[in-house]
């Protein structure tokens, strides 16, 4: 399952990242790495607000077609 599949509110653990080495690189320094918790926090115009490792970071849906969950 993919990030952008996770509803409002739910909380789910990182399984891993698809993309090219610049995106991972990119992604797992604002946290989004294996085994870290992340939370919907909502949904706007496509993209997602959520939080992970305490900070929230607005993602768009195309790049949280790339985080499993």
């Amino acid at each position: 399952m993919f990030l952008s599949m996770a509803d409002f509110g739910e909380e789910r653990v990182i399984a891993g990242v698809r993309g090219g080495d610049e995106l991972k690189h990119r992604l797992e320094a604002m946290g989004f790495v294996s085994g870290e918790r992340v939370t919907v926090l909502s949904v706007l115009g496509g993209n997602l607000i959520v939080d992970v490792k305490g900070t929230r970071v607005a993602i768009s849906r195309a790049i949280a077609d790339k985080i499993i969950v």
